[in-house]
């Protein structure tokens, strides 16, 4: 009678354990799933539309589109973490973001602290003043004059190597107020930003004066130490190319298709 309960007991501990092992395996295909499962932190600045802006408490523009569908490419998830422009390479450098988009030039400077993908977006820079102005036509006859321009940008830097006085702000938005109301004499800033700004209303107060300066082109910025990274979105950019996305954000955002620079 002993023996037949010690076999029993026996037999119950091991179906049992048999079922608690079924369980932890269940549970560890889980968490590996998970694991699996990545996510890219992107920064951004949200005041450079078309590029990057919120709206309605989303973060939309060309760069997420762009971004979204990389990282569907390549089987990542997509986090936004919004940052002023100038906070957006510390951040990458300490690890705080993976990846930044940001209609960020790929300069020279820049390139000594990060690694650039390929280039998706060849634009240029170009001055904005009020309608009334008729002193300022361009770069050129920018020496003496107050511009206004984002911190950290290459705008600025055009700006002030023709000579203007530099008025800083942190993001654009601010920039075209203080323009509007007159407290500086023009903006300096991203041609393909300044044509969206005028298109939607701006016009009314503010003109495009001269001949843009050529950009180097942008690209989206990754950490030095993580090559793989840069790679996997430079081969996801150019399928993207390829089965015609890239063709259908461009055209949603800028109206127009894309220049034999970017195809």
């Amino acid at each position: 009678m002993k023996k037949k309960y010690v076999s029993m007991l026996v037999a119950s501990l091991a179906a049992v354990t048999l079922l608690a092992g079924c369980g932890t395996s269940d549970t560890n295909k889980s968490t590996d799933a998970a694991k699996d499962t990545k996510t890219i932190i992107v920064g951004t600045e949200p005041t450079f539309p078309p590029f990057e802006f919120t709206e309605n408490e989303k973060d939309i523009g060309f760069d997420i589109d762009l971004t979204q569908a990389i990282c569907d490419k390549i089987g990542y998830k997509m986090e936004v973490k919004n940052l002023g422009f100038d906070a957006l390479i510390p951040a990458l450098r300490s690890g705080q973001i993976d990846l930044i988009a940001a209609g960020m030039d790929a300069t020279d400077e820049r390139k000594k602290q990060v690694d650039f993908t390929d280039v998706y977006f060849h634009g240029g820079y170009s001055v904005v003043v009020r309608n009334d102005n008729t002193d300022i036509t361009g770069f050129d006859s920018l020496a003496g004059k107050t511009v206004g321009a984002q911190v950290a940008s290459k705008a600025g830097d055009h700006a002030a190597e023709h000579g203007a006085t530099l008025k800083q702000f942190d993001t654009n938005s601010q920039g075209w107020m203080e323009l509007e109301a007159g407290t500086c004499d023009a903006v300096s800033i991203d041609s393909a930003v300044a044509m969206y700004y005028l298109n939607q209303g701006g016009s009314a107060k503010l003109k495009i004066v001269g001949e843009p300066i050529k950009g180097r082109g942008v690209a989206m910025a990754v950490s030095k130490d993580k090559p793989e990274l840069r790679d996997k979105v430079n081969k996801a950019l150019q399928e993207l190319k390829k089965d015609g996305t890239y063709a259908k954000l461009y055209q949603k955002w800028f109206g127009t298709a894309p220049s034999a620079d970017d195809q």
